[in-house]
């Protein structure tokens, strides 16, 4: 459930605990993500540079489960075909699963990767939240670990934070984000634009499960993620992320922009899971 200019008023995490979330009974404004299983339908939005992608089409199969007791799994598949005049038909088949602890210091994480059906690059390794840095220490492609400065949230916890941001009305959150995605050596910088919260349904005619049943009235913000290689200065976002945020940790009107070439995703089924049960004190 993978998917930021600095804003002066930015969220800046701070302190010895920051990037960790300590482990506590659920309170009544608790964040709590849904287990639910996604998928999300591919097709092409634009293509900005002249022949670098002709048509997209694909699909996400996204399954998230567990709570802040035992931890949050997460498994995605997402294939996608792209077809362009000058480097031909490319398809990629790329399956991810990742567990992080609860309390956000432990994190796992496995990729596979096919490019027009050949293995590519895999991607396997742990890493844990210490008092001073992150420790990242990798089985594949090559054993090898590395060190980032604290604070760096993982994926849930990120989302958490994003939602807890959201609700409190904050319009900016920027925060380095490890999700052990391209080499397993990524620690990115990113910004969330957050917009102004609504409780109706979604217009147009995608998302459809989102104009169904709960999902009608939930709490939702329009988020804008970018991310950015580590480091100073001005960057250009290597990807940015648009999506609706509901209150429950499910994304709809997804848009996946890399710069040359953008892809929007339409929801077109949505199984929830039976609530979490709260965290024993």
């Amino acid at each position: 459930m993978q998917f930021r200019r600095i804003a002066a008023s930015a969220i800046l995490l701070s302190g010895p605990l920051a990037g960790v979330a300590q482990a506590e009974p659920a309170r009544k404004d608790a964040v709590n993500l849904a287990g639910h299983r996604a998928v999300y339908e591919l097709s092409l939005a634009e293509s900005k540079a002249s022949r670098a992608v002709e048509s997209a089409r694909g699909r996400i199969v996204l399954d998230f489960s567990g709570d802040a007791c035992k931890g949050y799994t997460m498994q995605t598949r997402q294939v996608t075909q792209l077809q362009s005049g000058e480097s031909g038909n490319r398809t990629s088949d790329l399956r991810n699963t990742t567990f992080e602890s609860g309390d956000g210091r432990s994190f796992r994480f496995k990729t596979a990767t096919l490019l027009n059906e050949a293995p590519s690059q895999a991607v396997d390794g742990t890493a844990e939240v210490g008092a001073d840095a992150t420790k990242v220490r990798l089985k594949e492609p090559k054993r090898d670990q590395f060190e980032a400065q604290n604070p760096v949230l993982f994926p849930s916890l990120h989302m958490r934070r994003l939602i807890e941001a959201a609700r409190a009305g904050e319009t900016t959150l920027s925060v380095k984000v490890f999700d052990g995605s391209d080499d397993g050596r990524k620690v990115y910088d990113t910004l969330a634009v957050i917009g102004r919260k609504s409780e109706t349904p979604p217009k147009g005619e995608g998302d459809k499960p989102l104009r169904e049943g709960e999902m009608t009235t939930m709490a939702r913000w329009p988020v804008t993620l970018s991310y950015f290689t580590s480091g100073g200065g001005e960057r250009t976002p290597v990807y940015v992320l648009t999506f609706d945020l509901y209150e429950n940790g499910v994304s709809g009107a997804l848009r996946l922009d890399y710069g040359s070439f953008a892809i929007v995703g339409d929801l077109t089924r949505l199984d929830m899971a039976a609530p979490a049960k709260d965290c024993a004190p």
